[in-house]
């Protein structure tokens, strides 16, 4: 990837503005077409919107986008069709325990809800601050309860004779108790934000289960298992290589091997699940920032957990820049996938969406760019100037190509606002247009939203303002 380190958010604010426009069109149109009993909308096929069960994760981008566009343009109709929706359709969501997706689900709607009306950008109407956070109070708890221990009894840390923290269990995936996802960490902000509000999650004999150690000890597993740090755990441990899935055996708790669900291998790193990666630990490093440290001396400490933030989010930044990403940012849907050597040497080139082997994922581009962007920020202010600027601008320089053709979706009958988003590759899920062999031109409700989110916070940075739920 080659990094533009003359741009700035504020060189980018004719883009964000044009997304914006573009976002509003896109929301109308879906808001208008879609049948709520059809279930959630995921991606499009031809351009418009349709559903593809595995579990309903991507309702809360869809009306999480509604908060974000009124939030970057006033728009007050977008604000009521947010609270409309989040009103209506949200409530299942917050008590689901068959999910790990209550980050993504419940903190883009109800959170961005309650952080509208703190930040004074909407006026509460009928104890709506109440209501939100009584929400999230319950989606945090909810979440927390799927919870697995591991048989670690020792601290770990990604640096080397650092005090650490014991990876000793993790909220489970969709797949079951066995299964450690890779996405799960942004769910995290789930657990920290209704700690934040003074909630824990009450156990057998009315125990009362701290949610941010839980998210910690969830953060510590996550790194030990899913993120490789060049420690030659196995033949292809390179620092930064990502793993989408953990598998441990429920019997003992001991670790078993890697695995994947929607990569190519489990010795391969699915881009989308390191983009996870990059962007859940630095949105949780900035969330320590508010945390008492003798909240954190019973798991290891202030320095032992933002070294396991630090390290881990460093790692898949810097495997991003400099091991996978085409030359303008963006990431083909694997880094092995069987047939990128078609490709040649894709990293000193730009992303080709169009090409005839194996299809970018944008989404992950997304996700990727406001962590790298948070990270970036945290560092500058943490007197790491130097790695706080390439991160930072690693950020923008993937915004600038994302908020651009081939990506950006101009098309007014187009229902999608990021193309050449991919959801299950090996499944072949995708839609692939004629006359093309890889899926490319459609977009995903994941990859809308944070693209939308990605906007927002280059927006809040060009006004010297900053972007978080904390």
């Amino acid at each position: 990837m080659k990094i533009n380190l003359s741009i700035t958010p504020e060189k980018l604010l004719k883009k964000t503005e044009h997304v914006f426009d573009l976002a509003g069109q896109k929301i109308a149109s879906l808001n208008k077409s879609w049948d709520a009993n059809k279930g959630t909308p995921v991606f499009t096929v031809k351009g418009k919107y349709t559903s593809r069960g595995w579990t309903e994760w991507t309702q809360g981008f869809q009306f999480g986008m509604a908060f974000l566009h009124f939030d970057g343009t006033s728009d007050k109709a977008s604000l009521r069709l947010g609270r409309e929706k989040t009103i209506k359709h949200m409530a299942s969501h917050v008590s689901h325990i068959g999910v790990h997706d209550h980050g993504f689900n419940n903190i883009s709607t109800y959170g961005n809800l309650r952080r509208l009306i703190l930040e004074g950008r909407a006026s509460e109407e009928k104890g709506e601050l109440h209501f939100a956070e009584l929400g999230l109070k319950v989606s945090g708890a909810v979440q927390a309860a799927r919870h697995v221990t591991t048989n670690c009894k020792q601290p770990w840390s990604p640096v080397a004779d650092a005090a650490g923290v014991i990876p000793s269990g993790y909220i489970y995936s969709f797949n079951g108790p066995q299964s450690l996802f890779a996405d799960t960490i942004r769910s995290m902000r789930s657990l920290s934000i209704a700690h934040q509000l003074g909630h824990v999650l009450m156990g057998e004999g009315d125990k009362k289960i701290n949610l941010l150690h839980r998210s910690i000890e969830h953060a510590a597993t996550t790194a030990r298992f899913n993120v490789f740090f060049g420690q030659e755990r196995d033949a292809y441990d390179v620092r930064g290589r990502v793993a989408h899935e953990s598998i441990f055996n429920r019997n003992d708790g001991q670790y078993r091997c890697p695995s994947t669900q929607q990569g190519y291998s489990p010795f391969t790193t699915w881009t989308r699940g390191a983009a996870w990666i990059i962007c859940g630990y630095a949105e949780q490093l900035e969330y320590l920032d508010t945390v008492q440290g003798a909240e954190l001396d019973s798991m290891g400490g202030r320095r032992a957990v933002t070294d396991l933030y630090l390290e881990t989010a460093k790692a898949a930044c810097d495997y991003y820049i400099d091991g996978y990403s085409a030359k303008d940012g963006i990431p083909y849907w694997d880094n092995g996938a069987a047939k990128l050597h078609n490709l040649g040497n894709y990293t000193n080139k730009d992303s080709d969406p169009f090409n005839a082997y194996e299809p970018v994922d944008s989404s992950a581009a997304a996700i990727a760019a406001q962590g790298f962007l948070r990270l970036g920020r945290w560092l500058s202010a943490n007197d790491s100037n130097v790695a706080g600027k390439r991160y930072f601008q690693a950020g923008l320089t993937i915004a600038s190509t994302l908020f651009d053709e081939p990506y950006l979706s101009t098309d007014s009958d187009h229902q999608g606002l990021l193309l050449h988003s991919v959801y299950h590759r090996p499944n072949g899920w995708d839609y692939i247009p004629k006359g093309k062999k890889v899926p490319c031109g459609e977009s995903s409700m994941w990859g809308d939203y944070h693209a939308l989110e990605l906007a927002l916070l280059i927006n809040r940075l060009a006004q010297d303002k900053y972007y978080t739920f904390f």
